[in-house]
């Protein structure tokens, strides 16, 4: 696991020294070693620098950047099938002087070319400079696990694993691209491929980019997609067939994640993801699979001692390290550096805590994300069988005329319900399902914070709403259903911009490499074109999952309400963190920052502070955007 950074530079202002700070940036993503290549050619000024976490082959021979036959490479993450292609290419004729991976992608980029990336298994953001051809290529993995940036203006192309490391250079233009704060707004992310910044992108997972030096060009296209694999007819098999075969597809996908050179842990919460990653690996393992749990001293909230009985009953060696709420408060103020770009999911913090305490033990951690979104695990799942299936049955004029009906009635006057939590966002999201009780409504009501009307009313330019692939129509009408079109649009979106965010920063952010098992494509190229009823069966979320897991853990100790590691972000805003909600959105500040509206930011301020608790998350979105804000548009 390490980081990237890199230019091309057509004006010839960059320096051996420029790219040297935008390295360091990335200090935290690779503390064991920096390296650079800088070079004038043809009136162009090309950096490629690189910091490394030894994972693989710790020798200082496997540091980067990597050159073989006039192609260049620098590289962030795991190729875990390295050995299997690397005797292939053996084979064929090549050698070989060090143990790494990073090696391996280059004599297979020579050999096959683009067509070597469908060989890999792993997480990557990789780039290639070639002088035959003067072409640089950067790749992105398949789901999006490790981040890739770049910017291109007046004859600077920049990139690197993180915005900090282009904000360094001096040519680019910290200028905010006010859509992305809308979209900020919205889902509490900025979803790709836009960024925060003008004139600078994310490299969508799954696909390549090319910068041609002779013209200047810039092309990207996709090498993979999830909906090549939803649009495909489902695989006939049996239910206990399609268990066991799952079961193995996991066990094998799993363990190509315990390759290493360095010690390797598991984050284990006590649900049914981390818990099916711990049992399988820990089957396979004779020693003792490191695990590690974080518990809150709020007894309501703590799933720690669920934890330790299933790592108990599978023989793992496990740590668990109770957070006290001034712990996680302390982490807020980091935030805005290692989330470069606004971001609002408020369990970064236990997942930075986390990080810490395992970073302790193990250089590799993994972590059992993707589960919700290829077995069908979120609640909003079930939603769509148990309300909108029901709400479609009732007939289309007597929707609308509720609808009309309840748009008179503002919620507000609602006798006792107007004082319940959230009865307010609630009431308007059965207002909009009333009119449209699809599926894509249902995503739209609850993936959004601010809707589209509220981000017009407080933004301060009118703007107009960039595409993004929550608005995605790729599942073809043969192959849908409403769970396929919902994981397949969570895949993309969910996932990609909040939880593989969330954890390649908080695991950075203490020089850990984060692994993501379930994210292997053969899991979700299989699990894709599973029958949608073994998925979701008889109501029941995951059942598919479930069976295995109840094959090594009973039943009795997974069937338990989720509670996870949660942070109590409303009763901070009222208590700890109001003096920061007070002076972040004071409307002094936000006049003078000229972004948002200052009528609208003190209404919502003071309706919040008056009762209306179910605000709380648009103040949250809004003080995570301030305090961004001050780390990077004022320092």
């Amino acid at each position: 696991m390490c980081g990237i950074a890199g230019f091309l530079d057509f004006g010839s202002n960059s320096s051996a020294d420029i790219l040297s700070r935008m390295t360091k940036t990335l200090e935290h993503r690779g503390p064991d070693g920096m390296g650079q290549y800088f070079d004038s050619v043809k009136g162009m000024q090309i950096g490629l620098g690189h910091r490394r976490l030894s994972i693989l082959d710790l020798s200082t021979a496997a540091n980067q950047p990597l050159l073989f036959d006039g192609l260049h490479i620098i590289f962030n993450g795991e190729i875990y099938n390295y050995a299997e292609i690397r005797s292939e290419l053996i084979r064929l004729g090549h050698s070989f002087t060090t143990h790494s991976d990073t090696e391996v992608i280059l004599h297979a980029w020579r050999q096959w070319g683009e067509e070597s990336i469908h060989q890999w298994r792993g997480m990557f953001a990789v780039a290639l400079y070639d002088e035959k051809t003067e072409v640089l290529t950067l790749i992105r993995d398949r789901p999006g696990v490790k981040p890739l940036h770049y910017f291109w203006s007046d004859g600077v192309f920049l990139f690197g694993s993180e915005l900090k490391s282009l904000m360094v250079h001096p040519s680019f233009n910290r200028k905010i691209n006010q859509s992305a704060v809308a979209l900020f707004l919205q889902y509490g992310n900025v979803p790709s491929p836009h960024c925060i910044f003008e004139n600078t992108h994310k490299l969508l997972p799954g696909h390549i980019l090319t910068f041609n030096v002779y013209d200047k060009k810039i092309k990207t296209h996709c090498y993979w997609n999830v909906y090549d694999h939803y649009n495909q007819p489902k695989t006939q098999i049996s239910l206990p067939d399609a268990i066991d075969e799952t079961e193995r597809v996991l066990a094998d996908s799993f363990r190509y994640r315990m390759i290493a050179d360095v010690p390797v842990g598991v984050f284990l919460s006590g649900g049914y993801d981390s818990t099916c990653v711990t049992a399988l690996l820990q089957k396979q393992q004779t020693e003792k699979i490191r695990t590690f749990t974080i518990g809150s001293t709020d007894k309501k909230l703590d799933e720690a001692p669920y934890a330790r009985e299933i790592a108990s009953r599978l023989g793992t060696d496990h740590t668990e390290f109770y957070c006290s709420p001034q712990e996680a408060l302390d982490v807020i103020p980091d935030l805005p550096y290692y989330f470069d770009e606004p971001f609002a999911d408020s369990s970064a913090i236990p997942t930075i805590l986390v990080s810490r305490l395992a970073r302790k033990q193990v250089t590799v951690a993994l972590s059992a994300d993707g589960g919700d979104e290829i077995f069908a695990g979120y609640n909003r799942y079930d939603y769509i069988h148990r309300y909108s299936r029901k709400l479609m049955t009732i007939p289309e004029p007597l929707r609308k005329s509720l609808a009309v009906g309840m748009r008179r009635i503002s919620s507000d006057r609602i006798p006792f319900m107007r004082t319940q939590p959230n009865f307010h966002s609630r009431y308007d999201k059965l207002l909009k399902l009333l009119l449209d009780p699809s599926a894509a409504e249902l995503m739209k009501n609850l993936n959004q914070v601010f809707t589209e009307t509220d981000v017009t009313q407080i933004l301060q330019e009118s703007i107009t709403l960039p595409n993004t692939r929550y608005n995605s129509n790729e599942l073809k009408q043969a192959y849908y259903d409403d769970l396929s079109y919902m994981m397949a649009i969570d895949y993309q979106t969910y996932m990609l911009d909040d939880i593989l965010t969330k954890v390649d920063r908080a695991t950075m952010s203490a020089s850990l490499e984060g692994r993501e098992p379930f994210l292997d494509q053969h899991i979700i190229e299989w699990a894709a074109r599973l029958p949608t009823e073994y998925k979701y069966h008889n109501r029941q979320k995951k059942y598919i999952l479930r069976q295995i897991v109840h094959r090594y853990i009973p039943e009795e100790l997974m069937d338990r309400p989720k509670m996870g590691f949660a942070i109590p972000v409303q009763d901070w805003l009222y208590g700890p963190l109001k003096p920061l909600v007070l002076q972040f959105l004071d409307t002094t500040t936000i006049e003078l920052q000229g972004i948002f509206r200052k009528e609208v930011i003190g209404q919502l301020v003071r309706d919040f502070y008056a009762g209306r608790k179910e605000k709380y998350l648009r103040i949250w979105h809004l003080l995570m955007f301030q305090m961004w804000y001050q780390r990077w548009m004022k320092s």
